[in-house]
């Protein structure tokens, strides 16, 4: 993997968000944490107040050259349902919106069409925002989640009741409908 790009998505839960991208081939790394708020460093316990305005969220580092931008949105709005306005299921806010977080001009341009595509093959609108990038010169600031949200679903998720209600289907999901981008 030399040539690395990061991609930095909101699909409800970061820890459902992050395990599924755990998953996906090409990728080297992924973080949690928050973005598209208006409060400098919040914390976890703020962001769930729903007043911050950040999004949980996930920053994926991965290789171009196994898996394409492109690839990846599809992977994204297809393991979350992203015709839900602010919600995943039983998590509801703006903290939980679907949304993409483009950091170029390029990235904007490829969630539009990735969105474009997702609406056309199943027939129904996402409500995903594309957020950050105000004429193509404004990215958003990244904070990454406390340690103990990173990986969560490695160690800590296996025995959450929500987590391990939610997680497996989002994993399922991944492995029935993108098979090729499956690790």
């Amino acid at each position: 993997m030399s040539n690395l790009e990061t991609v930095i998505v909101a699909g409800g839960c970061f820890w459902c968000t992050e395990a599924v991208f755990r998953d996906v081939v090409g990728v080297s790394q992924v973080e949690s944490g928050y973005i598209g708020g208006t409060k400098p460093d919040p914390t976890y316990k703020e962001v769930c107040t729903g007043t911050t305005g950040h999004a949980e969220a996930i920053r994926v580092t991965y290789d171009p050259d196994t898996i394409s931008l492109g690839q990846m949105y599809d992977v994204f709005l297809g393991t979350h349902d992203p015709t839900q306005l602010n919600r995943q299921g039983g998590d509801v806010g703006t903290q939980y919106r679907s949304a993409i977080f483009p950091l170029s001009a390029e990235q904007g341009e490829e969630a539009k069409a990735a969105i474009g595509r997702w609406n056309a093959e199943n027939g129904k609108m996402a409500v995903t925002t594309i957020e950050g990038l105000d004429g193509g010169a404004q990215v958003m600031e990244w904070y990454p989640a406390e340690g103990y949200h990173q990986e969560y679903w490695d160690g800590e998720g296996q025995r959450n009741p929500y987590c391990l209600a939610v997680i497996p289907p989002k994993l399922m999901k991944l492995r029935k409908s993108f098979q090729k981008y499956v690790k």
